[in-house]
């Protein structure tokens, strides 16, 4: 079996950007990309071409300031490659790109320089000694002297069926993200949660909606006083203490158009006539595959080791995106990291002597 220069894992933002530096340094980087024929993947939101793949409108990622992508993407993708609607009439952003528009547009630009990829999905890896060593779920197995690990993290949702239907039509688990959108300007949303993303969200989107209900299931928020403050004294923002999200409210044409929240003390169950919900219940970083051999912070996300580097606890195996980043979670930023992981890649072989 030939030993990979560079494999990198994952097929986000951070992957393919990582890919594309790789490729242009001659790395001839393999990627595994992940199988969206895979159930689980569908269950836990782990889909080929990260959390952009599950997103439509895309606003904040540089260089798409305006819509009509289609005709740009008709003839930069392959045939094969083209989503559906791209030759349909289903209409386009007025404004940036469908997020899986540009995944698609970021996974060409990484084939036309070279990235091999394998569909399917890395189940276990032993960075116990190099070459490093990997198996995918369909048998195949790859060795590689260096690995970026940019296998992101999933949102957490509840699990409602409701919460389901109207994922991105509504709901969502990003504000920063999302809540700029037409459809929540001068709105009533839900913010679930009660911790300090909870309340930065809901302070995010007290920015362009009307009203924000902060719905959390006690009667006191588990955020730091600081962000308590915050909440307390944001008059767009209402409290919704001894509630949990019960069913969310919509129609194929609106999109959400309400929710029910029920309280936790009783069963009392309240209808809001909202326009969006957001969950803010934390995020889950896809790590279990390493299996503990890589240092982990109290989160469960990568740790990089050295300041402004996408070092990880073991030499040779670097980190990018989502995986290592619980604080930003941005596309843009995830880029950033892939490319400095595909640099800090390209130098640790070079000084060992391995290009």
């Amino acid at each position: 079996m030939a030993v990979e220069k560079v494999v990198i894992i994952g097929s986000g933002p951070a992957g393919w950007t990582a890919a594309i530096y790789a490729a242009r340094a001659n790395l001839e980087p393999l990627v595994f990309e992940g199988n969206a024929t895979w159930p689980e993947n569908h269950a836990n939101g782990t889909l080929p071409l990260g959390q952009l793949a599950l997103t439509t409108e895309v606003e904040n990622y540089p260089g798409f300031p305006v819509g009509k992508s289609r005709e740009y993407l008709s003839t930069a993708l392959s045939a094969e490659r083209q989503p559906w609607w791209v030759q349909g009439n289903d209409p386009q952003p007025s404004h940036g790109i469908n997020g899986p528009e540009l995944m698609e547009l970021m996974r060409q630009q990484a084939v036309n320089f070279g990235t091999r990829i394998v569909t399917d999905d890395i189940v276990k890896i032993d960075l116990s000694k190099r070459p490093f060593k990997m198996w995918a779920r369909e048998g195949q197995t790859a060795e590689a002297q260096s690995v970026i690990i940019a296998t992101g993290a999933r949102a957490n949702y509840l699990g409602l069926p409701s919460e389901d239907k109207y994922k991105n039509q509504g709901v969502s688990a990003c504000a920063v993200c999302d809540g700029a959108l037409p459809r929540f300007k001068n709105k009533e949303l839900i913010v679930i949660g009660g911790g300090d993303s909870a309340v930065e969200e809901a302070t995010y989107l007290s920015k362009f909606a009307s009203t924000v209900h902060l719905v959390h299931r006690r009667d006191k928020l588990r955020a730091s006083k600081i962000m308590q403050d915050r909440a307390r004294t944001n008059p767009k923002i209402k409290m919704k203490w001894n509630s949990g999200l019960h069913e969310v409210l919509g129609n194929e044409r609106e999109g959400v158009t309400g929710a029910r929240v029920k309280s936790t003390v009783d069963d009392k169950v309240e209808e809001l006539a909202v326009s969006g919900v957001f969950l803010a219940i934390g995020h889950t970083p896809n790590t279990a595959f390493l299996d503990g051999q890589l240092k982990l912070d109290d989160k469960g996300y990568v740790v990089w080791t050295t300041p402004a580097r996408t070092y990880t606890s073991i030499e040779g195996v670097f980190a990018a995106g989502d995986v290592a980043d619980s604080y930003y979670r941005q596309a843009v930023t995830a880029a950033g990291s892939g490319c400095m992981a595909a640099l800090d890649a390209e130098r640790w072989l070079a000084e060992h002597g391995m290009l």
